[in-house]
This record gives C-alpha cells, structure tokens and sequence, in this order.
C-alpha cells in the first residue's frame, strides 16, 4: 500500500521506500529502540556461543524469558530450521545465557527465575517470501517474523507478519524433526482456546463479548501468554486472566491515571500482580461491560501515545 504526505496545497506526494544496504543499520536501528518496539531489554549484542552467532540476545522481564532476534536481507534461510535451532542452543545452554545476562546487567539471576517455556525467536527483515509466511503458519509456534520498512520521511515502521488462522500445531511436524520435538517439550506458547478450557459457559460468552469490544476500539493484537491473554496496542492495553466464573483484568495505567467513579478497579499498585498496570479488576457478568470497556479506552488513548 502506497503512503503520501500531504503537501500544503493539499497535494499528495508519494513517500518512497529507502532500503537497508546492510543488516547491521537494521541491527543498530532496532536495538537502540528494543523497549519501544518490543517491550525487551538488550542484553547483548553479537552473543557468541559456540559455532553460533546470534545478532541480539535480549530479555522479556515482563515475563522474565530470553528473546533472540536475528536480522536478514538474504531471504534464502527457513525460519523453522534456524529458529528451533536456536532455541534449542539455549536450552541446552542455560547456564551461558544466565551468566551473560548476570554480567551484562550486573545482577543475579538464577536458572528458576527464567521462564524458559516462554523464550522466542524473532526474525526481523524488509521482506519475507510466501513460503517463509506459510511456514509460521502455526497455532503454536514460538518463532514470529517482522517486517522492517524505512521510508524517505524519515520514519519507520515495524510490522509482525500474522498467521492466517492457524489451527495446526507445530507438534504436527515435530515428530519428523528431533530438535522440533525436543524444543516443544520445553517451550510452550499458549492460545486463547486453552485459557477459555477452564472457564464456565457463562465466563466464556462473557469474555467473547469483552473480546469483540476491545477489538472495536482500536487496532489491537491478541497475544495469549501464560497467566493471561494480553491485548496489545503498541503495548499492553489491558490483560485477562481467565477463571472458572470471572474474568481478571489489568487495566495497564499508573496509579492515578484512571478515571473510575463506579470504583470497581482495585489499586495494586504495590503489591505483585500478574498482567500490566496498577489497575485491577474482577467481572462476572456483562453488567458493567459498557462501563469497563470505558476504562479500558482509558488505557487505549494513554498508551497510543
């Protein structure tokens, strides 16, 4: 799809494309801005161990998991074989990846900190082929593909590559593959189906309900994780956690940042909590939905900026 400016007569020009020369101006781009993009924090760059090279070893501490992103303009490499490759580098060395982390940020993380069932693999690059975007096509698969686009206003523009309704596992193929197979015994990506397993009909209207709403008020990505299903914007907008008869929701604003006059949030603020933001909520009928989806516009405008 073309982008235009808008000239001051009201003409529109065309905004070019400027391709990346190399992968390491992608590289640099991406890490100085890793928070914003992704939400993770760099641990390291050009993280070596062993025979292998990894462009950006970076870490989740919203989910306290190891990310590892790769940058490529050569489109001729299969995004399984390299992905479940390096996943199962790390999780046959566990101890390398801890300790590169404790000396890059001077702390003292211990292997049971690490959710280790939640470590991905991104590849970022200025285009995929068909074949690479069918072969994510997984319900299950710990490996995302994003798209990197720079254009001649100056901006930029990181897209992740969605999978068409997937519905088949990875496991599918597993059996064909030992590295495969070995891999998703550890790591585990979760769906919405299996969060809804737990919940009651009633629950389970409900959240398909809150779920459309949510989806009406902007252009918002689900992401299940483990403890609750999250609903991205350019970050977390609010997250559920599914129970047998409510929903747990985070409304992802700082204390005092949200307006309630029902006062039918609760500030946890300072206690540990599951989800993002200070504010908490239980729902367990469609009672206050109008209302709570109110709240979570809150969360919408104040994170879009």
């Amino acid at each position: 799809m073309a982008l235009y400016q808008i000239k001051n007569n009201g003409q529109l020009d065309v905004i070019k494309e400027n391709d990346f020369k190399l992968e390491k101006e992608i590289q640099r781009l991406t890490e100085e801005n890793l928070k914003a993009i992704f939400g993770l924090e760099i641990v390291k760059s050009e993280f070596t161990i062993g025979n292998f090279r990894i462009d950006t070893l970076a870490f989740n501490r919203d989910e306290s998991s190891f990310a590892i992103i790769e940058y490529k303009k050569d489109k001729n490499f299969s995004v399984i074989d390299q992905g479940y490759a390096y996943l199962s580098l790390m999780l046959n060395n566990k101890a390398d990846f801890i300790l590169e982390y404790n000396e890059s940020k001077k702390s003292a993380l211990k292997r049971n900190d690490v959710e280790w069932s939640q470590s991905k693999v991104i590849f970022i690059s200025p285009s995929f082929t068909s074949y690479q975007r069918e072969a994510i096509n997984f319900k299950d698969l710990p490996i995302e593909l994003w798209e990197i686009k720079r254009f001649s206003n100056n901006t930029v523009n990181y897209s992740k590559i969605q999978t068409a309704g997937a519905k088949e596992s990875v496991k599918t193929i597993s059996r064909k593959d030992d590295t495969i197979e070995k891999v998703s015994k550890e790591i585990k990506v979760y769906t919405e189906q299996e969060h809804l397993e737990i919940a009651s009909d009633e629950i389970k209207e409900l959240y398909e309900r809150m779920r459309t709403g949510i989806l009406n008020l902007d252009t918002i990505e689900i992401e299940p994780k483990k403890h609750y299903i999250a609903f991205v914007g350019s970050t977390n907008i609010v997250d559920i956690h599914i129970q047998k008869n409510a929903l747990k929701m985070w409304i992802n604003l700082r204390k005092g940042d949200l307006n309630d006059p029902k006062k039918i949030t609760r500030d946890v603020s300072s206690i540990g909590h599951w989800g993002n933001g200070d504010y908490q909520l239980h729902l367990q009928d469609d009672g206050d939905l109008e209302y709570v989806l109110s709240l979570i516009k809150q969360s919408v405008k104040r994170n879009r900026k």
